[in-house]
């Protein structure tokens, strides 16, 4: 969708981007990192002729920005801000409507797509639409401006640090619907950010600056654990290991099928199948397959009865959507080397162990 074919940009003497070749998928978010004045931010403006490339051609969807009318192509794109910028004696619902409304669309449809819009960001129309902008907290301003960004329905989405004002809770809850966003829109987004864990968490690439030169453009899990240089490395952080937990599944690192009994199993059925695995404890389930206890086998050794008589509640368990990140914070709070892993509607799927994280964690550089 977009393409950057050895671009620069030159102030004077000064070179803010030095000759950068990067393409960016359909539907993919790229975030461009790196330090202040690395030319980030000059690399983004450019893709909408907010600044001119001063050599080297950018394309998007397959045209050449050059030769498309500089409105035509601001008009196709929409643009997030830090400072967002909404317009003080307009409505919400005139705010988002701007480009619409530049671009002839019928009121009736214009409105409607404005109330849509609320909903996806998360704000009710019944109450908003009619607000003015000092009538609003600054992460709600910050979602009238990601609506007003996508009301054209652009295909193309820039975005300057436009989380970076906002304070740290609701800038997670921001991120957080922002991606849910993009997971149903499929937006084409290019991400300014300084801010390493936003651009891990956001990004299907990322793209790391130094003194206006590309220096690793990669996903963000192969970043992470092979950094092209001393530079990347320092910058992405000496707790990059940790920060590959937010990107790897449980699934990544779940033991699929594990042995599991039932309420109605005689004991030594727990107990040979325990040891026939070299478990230390087996997981007890439901009549159609639910997480309902754990049997340890240093309890049961020599005891009769069913497994009923003897199960303890599961020290912990963790959804198979979740992330590593959420595995370890649930093992460590409660002291645990080991997770039963349930769907969502609670069902038995498997187990994960500190030490099946850490080989998740090193199997990117097996598989290089």
């Amino acid at each position: 969708m977009i393409r950057l074919d050895q671009v620069s940009k030159h102030f004077g003497p000064l070179v803010a981007v030095d000759r950068v070749d990067m393409e960016v998928p359909a539907g993919e978010v790229c975030v461009l990192l790196g330090p202040s004045g690395c030319g980030k931010t000059t690399t983004m403006k450019m893709i909408n002729r907010l600044i001119e490339p001063s050599a080297g051609k950018i394309f998007v969807d397959g045209k050449d920005a050059a030769s498309v009318d500089e409105v035509t192509l601001r008009r196709s794109i929409g643009y997030v801000i830090q400072q967002i910028g909404l317009f003080p004696n307009m409505t919400v619902e005139d705010n988002i409507c701007v480009v619409p409304d530049l671009l002839g669309w019928p009121r009736r449809k214009s409105r409607a797509r404005a109330a849509d819009l609320l909903e996806l960001v998360n704000l009710d129309p019944g109450i908003f639409l009619k607000r003015y902008p000092k009538q609003l907290s600054g992460g709600q301003q910050q979602r009238i401006g990601v609506a007003r960004a996508l009301a054209a329905d652009p295909p193309v989405l820039l975005m300057d640090e436009p989380f970076g004002a906002i304070d740290p809770i609701n800038r997670e809850v921001i991120q957080d619907e922002f991606m849910k966003l993009q997971a149903e829109l499929k937006k084409t987004v290019v991400f300014v950010s300084h801010d390493i864990d936003e651009a891990v968490k956001m990004a299907s690439r990322i793209a790391i600056f130094r003194d206006g030169r590309l220096i690793q453009y990669d996903t963000p899990d192969a970043i992470l654990a092979r950094p092209v240089d001393a530079f990347v490395a320092e910058f992405v952080g000496s707790d990059r290991t940790l920060k590959r937990l937010r990107l790897l599944k449980v699934t990544d690192a779940m033991m699929a099928d594990p042995p599991r009994v039932r309420a109605e199993d005689p004991i030594e059925t727990a107990v040979k199948l325990m040891e026939e695995h070299g478990h230390a404890s087996v997981v007890m389930v439901g009549p159609r397959g639910r997480a309902r206890g754990v049997v340890r086998l240093e309890a049961v050794q020599g005891r009769k009865g069913v497994v009923g008589d003897h199960q303890e509640p599961l020290p912990g368990v963790v959804n198979v959507k979740s992330d590593l990140r959420t595995a370890v914070s649930e093992m460590f709070t409660h002291g645990l080397t080991w997770l039963a892993c349930v769907d969502d509607e609670g069902f038995y799927k498997g187990y994960i162990t500190q030490r099946g994280v850490s080989q998740a964690l090193g199997a990117p550089y097996k598989d290089r």
